[in-house]
């Protein structure tokens, strides 16, 4: 089976690495990929054949004969046509949701009206294009939550304390438009622990998957301003029978007949940010693929035939015999660059790669110099993920193997998997 993974970050390495753990024979390929991803997959893309957008990328498909095209990165399925519409129309199965689906990420104003339209509980918000409009839904209430209605890699949401952080954010979304064009939405404040729930979907079928409690914060007890993600945790004992009933009751059954309600077909993961409010689980927010860095948590638990269970279900068969979720608890920890997230520090060296043992590593923003080592080239650099039969244990490790791994202004967080338990 020929796979194409697109995408080049952690969560992309970490699906391909599910993929090649398979027992269905595979050969991998990776578009935009990286330097690490390539130690597993080959580059789909050369000098002769350079990929500038969505149809050349799915020509490439074609012409290197994919059978199966697995959406990693978000950005590639709002681009252009739409990365499932372009392989649906080339007869190319794709494991991931077509451009008008993926809308509930593209924009934070859509998906409120789905939840609304379909009963969903969710905060509640208003959605604004000025500085005075956003000034006067949030009316002086605090602590409030402000987010910029497209894509902007999981940095366009802020929950300001004050108005003064309120209004730093507005500036930056409606004066600078950092994050581009687009509105922002002014939500209601919600307390409670986070947890992010993961969910195959195949037309009218659907299969939750094991459930993950991400950390957005770049600095311990959750302080500092979010970030894509400093670590996660992954257990199967994380949803009890009541709640997991509850979620799939009120949030995904209501989310999938939503889907069909509405006419927008859907083949691919889909993301349910919830926070765990005393009033129950609410909705915070729709990611049309897997999260990062989630993934790299959950997926390394997943044991069976993953590659044939993308396939399956990218054709319109989902089949949730062919894998199942190992027992225990599973830690994902980042490790970030210096300046992180407000800059990003590249071509400090990293070391201690080789002496990991008994966890994995995740490339995310790291290339190979000169040397042939590996240095820092964005953001969040790479991601070590360890397991063990207890989620004390799966801390231990993950940060045991994590301290081998060194690089100059090395930011990371020491109560991953302890804070919000």
């Amino acid at each position: 089976m020929n796979i194409l993974v697109v995408g080049k970050g952690g969560r992309e390495h970490a699906i391909l690495t599910a993929i090649s753990e398979s027992p269905t024979e595979t050969q991998l390929r990776s578009f935009p990929g990286s330097d690490a991803i390539f130690e597993l997959a080959r580059p789909l893309a050369d000098e002769a054949h350079p990929i500038d957008g969505v149809a050349s990328l799915v020509a490439a498909m074609q012409r290197e004969g994919i059978d199966l095209c697995v959406a990693g990165e978000e950005s590639y399925l709002v681009r252009d046509e739409g990365l499932a519409n372009a392989c649906a129309a080339a007869g190319i199965p794709c494991w991931g949701p077509p451009k008008e689906a993926a809308q509930l990420e593209a924009s934070k104003e859509f998906a409120k009206e789905f939840m609304v339209r379909h009963g969903i509980p969710t905060g509640g918000y208003a959605a604004v294009e000025t500085i005075d409009e956003a000034r006067a839904a949030i009316a002086g209430k605090y602590p409030t939550v402000l987010k910029f209605d497209g894509l902007a890699a999981g940095k366009g949401v802020a929950v300001c304390p004050d108005e003064s952080s309120a209004e730093e954010f507005l500036n930056e979304v409606l004066v600078e438009r950092k994050f581009g064009d687009g509105r922002l939405l002014v939500e209601e404040f919600l307390e409670g622990p986070e947890i992010s729930i993961f969910v195959s979907i195949v037309d009218r079928d659907y299969q939750i998957l094991a459930p993950a409690r991400d950390y957005k914060r770049i600095f311990d007890g959750d302080e500092g301003p979010n970030t894509g993600g400093m670590g996660a945790v992954s257990s199967l004992e994380m949803l009890d029978a009541d709640l997991r009933h509850t979620i799939e009751d009120e949030m995904v059954r209501p989310t999938v007949e939503g889907l069909i309600a509405d006419g927008l077909p859907y083949r691919g993961f889909l993301y349910f940010g919830l926070m765990l409010t005393p009033d129950g689980p609410k909705m915070l927010e729709y990611n049309c693929r897997f999260g990062d860095p989630e993934a790299e948590a959950v997926l390394p638990m997943i044991r069976g035939d993953f590659a044939n269970y993308l396939l399956e279900g990218a054709k319109g068969t989902l089949r949730p015999d062919l894998i199942s979720f190992s027992e225990g608890w599973s830690v994902c920890l980042v490790s970030a660059s210096a300046g992180y997230p407000a800059s990003s520090r590249n071509g400090d060296a990293i070391t201690g790669l080789e002496r990991v043992e008994g966890a994995r590593v995740f490339h995310a923003g790291t290339r190979r110099n000169a040397d042939g080592q590996y240095e820092t080239a964005g953001g969040r650099v790479l991601v070590v993920s360890a397991s063990g039969p207890t989620r004390a244990e799966a801390v231990a490790k993950v940060y045991a193997e994590s301290d081998k791994i060194d690089f100059p202004g090395r930011q990371r967080r020491s109560d991953i998997g302890t804070r919000n338990f």
